[in-house]
């Protein structure tokens, strides 16, 4: 059986459940806007239009909850199922809306351009361990206006896999739809086989937006996935207590399932989130901290109790280089994340508190994210019994290397990484030029840049989505869109 573990007693979850309901009739939630706000008086809330906050019944969001489906797909460009939120299934996709990319040959944070986010959706796309492409890295030589539906537009051109995406603006949110909806051939195409899912950011403490809000209705209109990721920010946005960050957490989370629901009730919704400690010592939101990963892993459990898909940011580090701490940081977290059966993991490739995507750690993230399937493979009991069968035939000294079980089993048994991992003789290092593993996960970018093929997208779709985000480039200024070589 696989190992998984819980993080909270099991009688605590149904009172974190009752107090985030009572967090949501007293004080209850800011909302911003005005359809949802009519969503929620028009369905029994208690709507203050002063102050636009709204007291929510325990029986509506119960309602809610009843429509939530439990499991869905994100399919890839073809329309095959590949990521299955559901259960304790376990996906991978990078880290999404990092500002800077870390250069590697100077190894300097530098302001992230269209060559940078082409580059890591060529290279998540030719390693298995990303289940997803992400919109990974904010393109600062386009217009801010345009950059939302910009990145997924390079995403769409680049890549076969599901995508986990997001927006800004209520503007760039409907064309994001526009465009997935022209990749899949239609709305209803889109809606029956959904590709992206995107994430929807409640503000801490217990605040939904104007456009967070709208978000959520137009995503469910539309039957398009949406991730919930709420952030609580334990000492500063949300109470000091982890526990108490998980109740807020989920009060939050129990409020947008409860708008998304009333828009389109059974529409797709996930219980996600990306929580950060305040440092008290530096003043800064650390996402490698243990009691992130705690506070993740509690939500979590709370939102299987509740029979709901699940999603986490984790696998990122603090750290500003590819060093001891961002190993640390990152594969513990990813570790910790899988045992907790989250089904969607995001966060692969980041540090600086999720600013910077580094290409070598992306692929380094890829090998801990190899560990941890391996992990959650468990210990397979593949004959009849323990290990009686490996001993036929047996004669001291014994020499298992030749015995035929071995053979056949050892793939089974063991995951054999790639070369960007050492685990060859102090001598075959030395042969190799005794590089590290930052040197050996260039050369793997370098490997998976040139192998990558680019995707059969037809002329006359590839030419559509060109047209669309063309024209609203030029609403905003520019005269041609960067050079884009596929």
């Amino acid at each position: 059986m696989p190992p998984f573990f819980k993080i909270l007693p099991q009688e605590i979850l149904p009172k974190v459940i009752d107090e985030a309901l009572e967090l949501l009739r007293n004080p209850g939630i800011k909302v911003g806007s005005s359809e949802a706000l009519e969503l929620l008086h028009s369905s029994g809330a208690e709507v203050n239009h002063h102050d636009a906050t709204v007291k929510i019944p325990q029986e509506l969001v119960q309602k809610a909850l009843i429509t939530v489906p439990h499991e869905f797909y994100l399919h890839d460009a073809e329309g095959t199922p590949v990521v299955h939120y559901s259960g304790d299934e376990v996906h991978f996709d990078p880290g999404s809306s990092g500002v800077n990319i870390l250069d590697s040959d100077s190894r300097v944070h530098r302001p992230s351009e269209t060559g940078d986010l082409i580059q890591i959706i060529k290279t998540a796309e030719g390693l298995a361990e990303y289940d997803a492409q992400s919109t990974a890295v904010i393109c600062h030589d386009v217009p801010e206006e345009i950059g939302d539906f910009y990145r997924l537009f390079l995403v769409l051109l680049f890549s076969k896999k599901p995508i986990v995406t997001g927006a800004f603006s209520t503007a760039t949110s409907q064309i994001m739809i526009d465009l997935l909806n022209i990749s899949a051939g239609s709305g209803e195409s889109a809606a029956q086989k959904p590709r992206a899912i995107f994430d929807v950011c409640p503000s801490p403490p217990l605040n939904w937006t104007e456009f967070a809000a709208q978000n959520l209705i137009d995503l469910a209109r539309n039957n398009i996935p949406a991730e919930i990721v709420s952030m609580p920010l334990s000492g500063a946005a949300s109470p000091v207590t982890l526990i108490g960050s998980i109740v807020q957490h989920a009060a939050e989370c129990l409020s947008g399932i409860t708008i998304h629901q009333l828009a389109n009730p059974g529409s797709a919704i996930v219980w996600g989130g990306a929580p950060a400690l305040f440092n008290m010592r530096d003043g800064t939101t650390s996402v490698g901290a243990a009691e992130t990963s705690l506070i993740v892993c509690g939500y979590a459990q709370i939102g299987k109790y509740l029979n709901l898909p699940t999603h986490a940011y984790l696998g990122a580090s603090d750290a500003k280089l590819i060093d001891g701490q961002a190993g640390m940081e990152s594969a513990s977290s990813s570790i910790l994340g899988a045992l907790s059966g989250i089904n969607m993991i995001s966060g692969g490739g980041m540090l600086d508190f999720l600013a910077c995507l580094s290409l070598e750690k992306l692929v380094i993230d890829a090998e801990a994210i190899a560990f941890v399937r391996r992990l959650l493979k468990g210990i397979s009991i593949p004959s009849q019994s323990l290990s009686l069968e490996h001993y036929e035939d047996f004669e001291f000294p014994g020499n298992f290397l030749k015995h035929k079980l071995t053979r056949q089993l050892f793939r089974e048994e063991q995951y054999l990484p790639s070369t960007i991992i050492d685990r060859g003789s102090l001598r075959a290092w030395k042969d190799t030029g005794s590089g590290d593993i930052v040197s050996r996960a260039k050369t793997r970018v370098q490997e998976l840049l040139s192998n990558y093929q680019p995707i059969d997208l037809p002329s006359d779709k590839q030419e559509a989505l060109q047209e669309i985000v063309s024209s609203y480039a030029k609403q905003a200024g520019m005269t041609k869109l960067p050079a884009i070589i596929k």
